[in-house]
C-alpha cells in the first residue's frame, strides 16, 4: 500500500468528484481511479460508491477515512520528529526539479548562482511535476523549480507558499536537417501528409502545454503521433535521428540548435508557448523547518 493512494482517498472525500481530485493531485483521471481502486483492492472493500453523484464513500469508506487521516498524520509526525534529529548537512539546500529542468535549466542556473551569489551544497531530486509538487507539499525538500502557464497552474496554496520567479522558457516544435539546414519535418502538415509526431505520455506535464498549442494554433495541425515518453530528452533522442518532430523547450536544444543538428520546425514565432521558471517554497511562517542557507538564497533572489 502507497501513501499517495491514502491522500488520493482523502482528496476524493473532500471533493466528492473523481476528475476534481484527478486535476488537483495532477494526474489523469484513469490514473487516479486505478489507485483508488487499488486502495480498495488493498483493503479488501468497495470505499466508494459510484452509483451516487456527487460521489460519496461508503460505510466502509467513513470508517477507513477517519483511519487514513490518523495514519497519514502520524507519518508526518514521525517525518518531522526525524528531522529534528538532523543536526549535519544544514548547509545543504535540496531542491526538487521536474526532469526536463533538471537537464537544462538547472546545471546553467547553479552556476550563475555560485558566480553572483557564492558557492552552494544542493541536493537534487529530478521527478515528474506532480512528484516534485508533492515533495515539496510533503516537506522533502526546501525549494521547488517548476514550469508555470496560466492554462495549467501548480495546486500550491499561495497562503501556504510563495514564488519567485528565474526567468522564462519558449515550448517550439523542432526537428532534424536535412543536408541543406531545413527541417525533414516542419508544421503544420496536411491531411493527407500528416506530420510524423514525437508525443509526451498522456498526463505529462509538458504534453498538456504542447495540447495547448496545438488548441490555439491559428490553422489546424495534422500530426501523427508515432511515438510518445515521458521526458522531453527522450523527444530530443528521437528528433535527433530523424525520427519526426517533437515540442521542446528552448534550453534543451540550445546546444543542438547551435550545431544545426536541429532547427525550428515552424516559422519564427508560430507554434509557440512561453512559460515562466518559478521557485517555490514554503512561507516561513508556515515551515515545518527552516534552514538559514535557504533564507539567505531565498533573500538573493528577491533581491535581483
Amino acid at each position: 500500500m502507497e501513501t499517495k493512494w491514502l491522500e488520493d482517498f482523502l482528496s476524493l472525500a473532500e471533493t466528492r468528484s473523481f476528475s476534481r481530485s484527478a486535476q488537483l493531485r495532477h494526474v489523469t483521471q484513469p490514473a487516479f481511479s486505478r489507485r483508488i481502486q487499488a486502495l480498495e483492492a488493498w483493503t479488501g472493500i468497495d470505499l466508494v460508491d459510484r452509483s451516487s453523484y456527487p460521489t460519496r464513500l461508503t460505510a466502509a469508506g467513513e470508517t477507513f477515512h477517519a483511519q487514513a487521516l490518523e495514519i497519514l498524520e502520524a507519518l508526518q509526525t514521525t517525518r518531522n520528529m526525524m528531522r529534528g534529529h538532523q543536526v549535519a548537512g544544514q548547509d545543504m539546500i535540496e531542491f526538487a526539479v521536474p526532469h526536463t529542468l533538471a537537464f537544462t535549466f538547472f546545471p546553467h542556473w547553479l552556476m550563475e548562482l555560485r558566480q553572483n551569489f557564492r558557492a552552494v551544497k544542493t541536493r537534487l531530486t529530478a521527478l515528474n511535476v506532480h512528484d516534485a509538487v508533492l515533495r515539496l507539499t510533503e516537506g522533502g525538500c526546501d525549494l521547488l523549480i517548476a514550469y508555470h502557464h496560466p492554462s495549467l497552474p501548480l495546486q500550491l496554496s499561495p497562503e501556504r507558499y510563495e514564488m519567485l520567479s528565474l526567468g522564462r522558457e519558449t515550448l517550439a516544435p523542432y526537428a532534424k536537417a536535412d543536408a541543406e539546414g531545413r527541417p525533414l519535418f516542419s508544421l503544420p502538415g496536411t491531411a493527407k501528409a500528416p506530420v510524423p509526431f514525437l508525443s509526451y505520455a498522456s498526463g505529462a506535464y509538458m504534453g498538456r502545454l504542447a495540447e495547448v498549442i496545438v488548441k490555439q494554433a491559428s490553422q489546424p495541425l495534422f500530426l501523427d503521433a508515432i511515438y510518445e515518453t515521458d521526458m522531453a530528452e527522450g523527444l530530443k533522442a528521437m528528433a535527433l535521428e530523424g525520427h519526426g518532430l517533437a515540442f521542446l523547450p528552448h534550453s534543451s536544444v540550445r546546444k543542438e540548435l547551435k550545431a544545426r543538428r536541429l532547427v525550428a520546425a515552424a516559422a519564427p514565432g508560430e507554434f509557440t508557448l512561453t512559460m515562466e521558471v518559478r521557485i517555490y517554497r514554503e512561507r516561513p511562517e508556515a515551515a515545518r523547518h527552516t534552514k538559514p542557507a535557504v533564507q539567505a538564497l531565498w533573500d538573493f533572489l528577491g533581491s535581483v
